[in-house]
């Protein structure tokens, strides 16, 4: 896999903007991807008679992984942003 290519597009010539975009956009899909995960295993811990409370989802699971992933796409895409500057410079 080459150095700044995700799934094949062309990360490394995103311009600021985009970048803030691209960042922001995974880390809310990470969050609905994570809260989603997070309501079924409370269905799960529900059913089985554990008393559990479905803000666990948002607050212990969906939360910190959206927060965790969009920070960590925001650094990923920043550094390839600051180097595509520094180049140019």
């Amino acid at each position: 896999m080459a150095a700044g290519y995700v799934f094949g597009a062309p990360v490394h010539e995103l311009g600021l903007i985009a970048s803030l975009i691209m960042g922001l956009a995974t880390g809310f899909i990470g969050f609905f991807a994570a809260t989603f995960v997070g309501i079924v295993v409370v269905m799960v811990m529900i059913g089985s008679g554990h008393p559990a409370d479905y803000t666990i989802s948002y607050r212990l699971i969906g939360l910190p992984v959206g927060i965790v992933m969009g920070l960590g796409a925001l650094a990923y895409l920043g550094t390839f942003w600051v180097k595509r500057i520094l180049r140019k410079a």
